[in-house]
């Protein structure tokens, strides 16, 4: 058996030792909550922990950087990566399983099959990233068929990731809960990520324009007082003006489908993603 036990958190490295320990679980009458991270984990991923513990469930957390999600100008052999410190804040957030397989674990031989989810892959990130939420979909897939949970946990601060994987799991009648947990932030209102190392102390000051921008626009276009496309093409200048390289996109779309919105009459989003030196930085607001 390829496992470790940590002080109260047991490191499994195979699918057969982690559907071994889930089921060591479910004998008990136990829920499970799985945590999908790629690891360099920060208080964000905690509260993901946090968040599967207060509903009564077993957390498992994976920890996998996926290849197939970076594109071949991304930053895969540059991303942080620190199991053993993971492992720490894990076992202090109460985590009960971390699973820590290699890519050979997770994709065996030739992989022949993908999940690609259609429509609301079309904007945002999609077309700036191709391959990327075939790459999330499938390992995602991956992972929920891996530990068969009861419920799975992301970030909100991923909105297109998270929209992504639920569509993912209503059409393919998948018997999982995605929770989505609101995005935590430092307490002047960066977004925590775990690329947010990568910046320079100037970088890092800079970056809060991004989230000022979004209370912005998230203010102006509120029950339709403004045109979105009006407050956001203010917003993308003022970032610009404020040291980011390139604003990939700075928009207001539906919470749902994502479609881009000229006035806001009901759940909306106003998201961006915009690059800052090596960092490219995303998040989002709730309109």
């Amino acid at each position: 058996m390829n496992t470790s036990t940590d002080q109260g958190l047991l490191v499994v490295r195979t699918v057969a030792d982690l559907r071994r320990a889930v089921a060591d679980f479910r004998r008990a009458g136990r829920t499970i909550g799985l945590v999908p991270t790629m690891g360099a984990l920060h208080e964000g991923h905690v509260s993901l922990v946090k968040g599967a513990l207060d509903r009564g469930d077993v957390p498992v957390t994976s920890i996998f950087v996926n290849p197939t999600q970076f594109g071949p100008k991304e930053d895969f052999s540059a991303y942080p990566r620190d199991e053993e410190g993971d492992f720490a804040k894990l076992r202090e957030a109460g985590c009960r399983i971390a699973y820590a397989p290699t890519k050979d674990e997770m994709y065996p031989g030739e992989q022949l099959t993908t999940v690609t989810v259609a429509g609301i892959t079309d904007g945002l990130c999609g077309p700036l990233r191709p391959g990327h939420f075939q790459g999330v979909a499938t390992v995602v897939s991956k992972l929920l068929l891996m530990a068969m949970p009861d419920r799975a946990f992301f970030g909100e601060k991923d909105y297109q990731q998270l929209q992504v994987i639920k569509r993912m799991v209503r059409d393919l009648s998948m018997p999982f809960e995605i929770v989505g947990m609101p995005t935590v932030r430092e307490k002047d209102g960066l977004a925590m990520s775990s690329r947010n190392r990568y910046m320079s102390a100037d970088e890092r000051t800079q970056a809060l324009g991004m989230y000022r921008q979004l209370v912005k626009v998230a203010d102006t276009v509120r029950d339709g007082k403004k045109s979105c496309a009006e407050a956001t093409a203010a917003a993308s200048q003022a970032l610009r003006d404020g040291g980011f390289d390139i604003v990939e996109y700075f928009t207001v779309v539906d919470a749902e489908s994502l479609k881009p919105l000229e006035r806001v009459a009901g759940p909306a989003r106003v998201i961006a993603a915009a690059r800052l030196g090596r960092t490219r930085l995303i998040d989002n607001l709730a309109v």
